[in-house]
């Protein structure tokens, strides 16, 4: 009965840290993604059946089910480095690190995209929110919500693990 007293939490513990790890950051092979580009602007219509093929599980899970990640365990949400920030499934501009701001949320946001044409804002289903897409795409990228920084006074709140980045610019 003793040994009980000690199994049950060590085996609580190892179910709450692979928890962790599984809403945690994504390592992606782009390669491996024939609709990836940062420089093909054409629409990319694919079927869910075929995007689950493609990415990764915890990628799908946000991009194609609406899902979100868990704050502060998601990619770039304290990422400090110029560049830009890129759709992670289909490749298109999104951000620039000019533009991005420190929300205290857990998830990466800016006050503007690269270029408005480049995103598709759409009242949530609960009609509570508006929600954020890849326009090549169609993956869901996060909210946006009337709270942000001058000069927009928006946030994009955004969910790191569906966002690619690259340094520079």
């Amino acid at each position: 009965m003793n040994y009980l007293k000690i199994l049950i939490p060590v085996a609580m513990s190892l179910v709450f840290i692979t928890y962790l790890m599984a809403q945690g950051s994504v390592t992606y092979d782009y390669s491996k993604n024939p609709y990836y580009s940062h420089t093909d602007a054409k629409p990319v219509k694919v079927s869910d059946a075929e995007w689950k093929k493609i990415l990764p599980p915890g990628m799908y899970h946000i991009a194609r089910e609406q899902g979100t990640e868990r704050a502060y365990t998601g990619k770039y949400w304290d990422n400090h480095t110029k560049g830009t920030y890129y759709c992670a499934v289909c490749g298109n501009p999104l951000y620039s690190s000019d533009a991005k701001f420190e929300s205290h949320t857990g998830w990466p946001s800016f006050f503007q995209p690269l270029n408005k044409n480049s995103l598709t804002l759409k009242t949530d289903s609960d009609g509570d929110r508006t929600e954020v897409t890849c326009k090549r795409c169609g993956s869901h990228l996060g909210h946006v919500f009337d709270d942000g920084p001058a000069p927009t006074g928006q946030r994009y709140c955004m969910d790191g693990n569906v966002l690619d980045f690259e340094a520079g610019k």
